[in-house]
């Protein structure tokens, strides 16, 4: 059980730095080869944060693991909300673009209802073309309201900050960096699972337990510390923006990968994670939309929210 322990928590710490290694290589290459802040924020943002949470739970899938698969993706959406948001928002009140409230928000918390949706029903490769639809569909219509020319002008000064500029003069160096992360965290995706399923045996523990839990976590862990760093330094946008367009690719492109590699699971994880993801979503929007703000006591009913429905969401 000590070598189990031991060998998810390495996994973790590997899934972390590996993750943030993934994204600053992914956007230095971005800005490298020209493209516009744009695509970088919504497509390589939202799709490295949540790289860990995907190859998870397609290794999961593939090695049978249908309850830490789905798990860990329910898992992670409430981690992305109910921690990084919420922790982010203790530290300073956030603050959200009236556009984002009424377009990326709506989005992302519809992707979240549709993921619980199919799943409730029972994941198949049908289930799984709808899911990719709908990300095709969400991706577009995200780009689409992201041309205008202050929204580009904040991203670009975003990832300045946050990346830097020599990126640009080493294309090769940052796609070595990218690619090499990659092998990482897939290399530590498939230990961690592994070892999940060894300790919820000996524990007797529900792998869906495990899943919602040590998974769900430790694979969010990278966007929990960027969000709480973001808040310190009054980025609010980029709090708000990786913690939605996560959850979007996490809840469509997730749930597809699950769906295809290990289709016919079934409700593959209980009514109350559903009920849970479904309700932070949604009440987290609610208090963004109500005055554009999430107050630190709105923070800390999101963080209490977690704490409290956790052990009822795995029975």
């Amino acid at each position: 059980m000590t070598v189990d322990a031991l060998a998810i928590a390495v996994s973790l710490a590997v899934l972390v730095a590996a993750g943030d290694q993934f994204v600053i290589g992914a956007e230095r290459l971005a800005r490298a080869l020209d493209l516009r802040p744009t695509v970088v924020g919504a497509l390589i943002g939202g799709f490295g944060t949540s790289l860990p949470e995907l190859i998870v739970a397609g290794v999961a899938a593939g090695q049978g693991s249908a309850q830490i698969a789905v798990g860990s993706v329910v898992g992670s959406i409430v981690a992305n909300v109910s921690l990084a948001l919420a922790i982010a928002g203790l530290v300073s009140p956030v603050r959200v673009d009236s556009r984002t409230i009424r377009r990326e928000a709506p989005i992302s918390v519809g992707a979240i209802l549709l993921l619980a949706i199919v799943v409730w029903r029972g994941l198949s490769w049908r289930t799984g073309l709808v899911l990719v639809v709908a990300l095709v569909a969400a991706v577009a219509s995200l780009l689409a309201s992201a041309r205008s020319e202050t929204r580009s002008q904040e991203l670009a000064v975003e990832v300045e900050r946050f990346v830097g500029r020599e990126g640009r003069r080493h294309p090769m160096k940052e796609l070595s960096r990218t690619l090499t992360s990659l092998v990482a965290m897939l290399a530590a995706a498939t230990t961690l699972v592994r070892s999940a399923q060894a300790l919820a045996d000996r524990l007797g523990l529900a792998q869906g337990l495990v899943g919602l839990t040590i998974v769900a976590i430790g694979t969010s862990a990278p966007l929990i510390a960027s969000s709480i760093q973001a808040a310190r330094r009054g980025n609010h946008d980029l709090v708000v923006g990786n913690v939605l367009g996560g959850n979007l690719f996490i809840a469509l492109a997730g749930g597809a990968i699950v769906a295809f590699v290990h289709g016919g699971t079934g409700a593959a994880t209980t009514g109350g994670s559903l009920w849970l993801m479904a309700g932070v979503c949604v009440g987290a929007w609610a208090f963004l939309a109500r005055r554009r703000v999430l107050t630190r006591w709105e923070a800390a009913v999101l963080l209490a929210a977690y704490a409290a429905a956790m052990p009822f969401a795995a029975r």
